[in-house]
């Protein structure tokens, strides 16, 4: 009698903890790389508190490609054969990512595509700040500023983003738009022009050097598309002895704390603020839409991306553009305090008015 009691018992318990593990839901999200910083120190931890809200019996697994879309392909694997119930996927490279898209539609895993698109395999939706407003705000912030430099002919360099991505097609398309009638008029010469691979910012570094040494010095206008590439012109200016204000860095975009700092110092002219607990927010609505057996809320999608592959439904979200003069944007979106803005540079201008 004892011995079938506690047969019961464990039986009872072995099927409690099935369950248990049943009810866990495993949604794996995998980021590109360690080198644009807001994604390991931003975007995950507020996925991470949206989705827990939103969805209780998730369980949101954080794996890091480092750059190498061999060993992301990886992980969508590991990801899948660890019963991942959702994939929410950062490419490591756009153009690299057809054999985890594959992977996943094989196993029916749903992937949504987080910021950075992913080119030739399916995808169940698209979360992103709308690319090609981002473009036309970086553009028209530079047509801005090209007008109030007093030189018949402003000398620009183009530091754009990886190669081949959706993203970095729309920046420029974006820039562009107010670029191309300058450059049409012979208001600006583009001196030097180059993509950079994987958003390297010790490449896009490398690259500025090169175009000052190559120009003697003689370019006005630094022109990037995110602030990694931005914070690579300006530490190629530190590096080449410059002080604040003497170049023009332009085209900042994710509103990082150090691009912020660079602003408040007078290094950078601007960053586009994507508010990423927006961004992650939203995701998360989608990701637990799909846990739910519901699909991709057809609410949330206002447009679509093209990954050569299909149209993959699109939640686009607004994005706005962020100077010296309204910093305190950021601060009230929550996004970062006055104290860590202002860490190290409490000296600043900026820093002083806002003690």
């Amino acid at each position: 009698m004892k011995q079938h009691i506690l047969g019961a018992l464990a039986a009872s318990i072995l099927a409690s903890t099935a369950t248990s593990a049943m009810a866990e839901d495993k949604v794996f999200f995998l980021l590109p790389n360690a080198t644009t910083i807001r994604f390991e120190s931003r975007d995950a931890p507020f996925f991470i508190d949206a989705l827990k809200k939103k969805a209780p019996q998730a369980k949101v697994i954080v794996q890091n490609a480092q750059g190498d879309p061999s060993r992301q392909q990886r992980l969508v694997e590991d990801a899948i054969s660890q019963g991942a119930k959702v994939i929410v996927y950062t490419s490591a490279d756009a153009n690299l990512s057809a054999g985890s898209l594959a992977a996943a539609a094989a196993a029916k895993v749903p992937v949504v595509l987080y910021d950075h698109d992913a080119v030739g395999g399916k995808a169940d939706a698209h979360v992103v700040f709308d690319s090609l407003s981002v473009g036309q705000a970086q553009g028209k912030r530079a047509a801005e500023l090209i007008s109030k430099i007093n030189k018949p002919v402003v000398k620009v360099a183009r530091i754009k983003g990886n190669q081949g991505e959706y993203g970095t097609g729309q920046y420029e398309a974006g820039q562009n738009e107010f670029l191309k009638p300058l450059i049409a008029s012979g208001k600006v010469k583009v001196v030097c022009e180059q993509y950079t691979e994987n958003w390297d910012p010790v490449k896009a570094q490398s690259f500025a050097e090169d175009c000052l040494t190559r120009n003697k010095g003689d370019v006005d206008v630094f022109l990037g598309m995110n602030d990694g590439t931005t914070g690579g012109s300006v530490a190629a200016l530190i590096s080449q002895g410059y002080k604040p204000g003497q170049k023009l860095v332009t085209g900042g975009q994710d509103a990082t704390v150090e691009a912020l700092r660079y602003i408040a110092m007078g290094w950078q002219d601007n960053s586009v603020l994507k508010d990423l607990k927006v961004e992650a927010t939203y995701a998360a609505d989608v990701v637990a839409s799909l846990l739910g057996g519901k699909g991709v809320p057809k609410n949330l999608i206002n447009g679509k991306v093209n990954n050569k592959f299909m149209d993959v439904p699109a939640v686009f979200l607004p994005v706005s553009n962020i100077t010296a003069a309204n910093l305190s944007d950021v601060v009230k979106a929550g996004v970062w305090t006055w104290p860590q803005i202002c860490q190290g540079i409490q000296n600043t201008p900026v820093c002083q008015a806002n003690k």
